[in-house]
């Protein structure tokens, strides 16, 4: 589908392929809205097209969502200092939804409200199962644009999706074949 949006600098807009859609969105105890609407200007700005959940976002709303959007990305942000540990609720419920087996999921902004290295956290959220960590204070504008610009073309990750999907599967198979035997 292609849609009209602004070239980077601004000067003119092009007709281009959207290159997929990504969900934006806080988390159930962070109120902020500004954060959101900043990530959907610059995710499209980037290309994508956005659907922005909004704040508040319960985290079996948020698991509904993706799974019925399918999304090529999501993107979870905090401002309120509670990111790391309502993330790591969360993160359990996405990939646990097989059309996210794939889907790079990251998080980002104000994460904790301790005086905890920020290393310790990123660590925890990216072995919890989060593909990135944007933490406050780290320029989180460049380090975000780095990623989205490292991530495959759309169907290379639709390909990625499906040999993930594929891997479960055969092992869930596997895993009957030996209870049945």
């Amino acid at each position: 589908m292609s849609e009209l949006r602004p070239l980077e600098d601004g000067l003119e807009p092009e007709f281009a392929e959207s290159k997929g859609t990504v969900i934006v969105t806080s988390l159930a105890s962070d109120s902020h809205t500004w954060n959101l609407v900043f990530l959907q200007l610059l995710i499209e700005e980037c290309g994508y097209q956005v659907v922005n959940l909004g704040p508040c976002v319960p985290d079996d709303l948020l698991a509904a969502e993706c799974a019925a959007q399918e999304p090529d990305m999501v993107v979870i942000s905090s401002v309120n200092g509670h990111g790391y540990q309502d993330g790591m609720r969360v993160i359990g419920k996405l990939r646990a939804l097989s059309p996210l087996a794939a889907t790079p999921i990251v998080i980002g902004g104000k994460l904790g409200t301790d005086d905890r290295e920020g290393a310790a956290r990123t660590a925890d959220l990216t072995a919890a199962g989060f593909d990135a960590v944007f933490e406050d204070g780290q320029d989180p504008v460049v380090a975000f644009r780095g990623f989205l610009a490292s991530l495959p073309p759309q169907s290379e990750r639709e390909l990625e999706a499906e040999r993930a999907l594929d891997s479960a599967g055969q092992r869930a198979l596997d895993d009957a074949g030996q209870v049945i035997r």
